[in-house]
């Protein structure tokens, strides 16, 4: 699976990138058609604690899958975003597994 990892206007560390490929690994495991992804970080500029804003495009075969969550840690909002993605990986494998 190929894996993009793009944080806007600022360094992810190494850290946060491993925990980031370590999610997104075990999205394979739900549905084999996943290609690759592409993750996209960014600081929301409000006020508010959860201005973490993590963005993931999943490519499968035929379609690509999106979800964008927001919390107070780049690693919270990556783990709701793949939770999320899990979710919608099982209605695609459902609709192709109808056709």
């Amino acid at each position: 699976m190929n894996l993009i990892i793009n944080s806007v206007h600022f360094k992810a560390d190494k850290r946060l990138e491993d925990f980031i490929k370590e999610k997104l690994v075990k999205l394979p495991s739900v549905y084999d058609g996943v290609i690759g992804a592409e993750v996209k970080l960014k600081l929301d500029n409000n006020d508010s604690r959860e201005n973490k804003i993590a963005e993931i495009r999943l490519m499968v075969k035929g379609n690509d899958l999106f979800a964008v969550k927001e919390a107070k840690t780049f690693e919270e909002a990556t783990s709701k975003a793949t939770d999320v993605l899990r979710r919608q990986l099982r209605k695609h494998k459902e609709k192709q597994r109808g056709k």
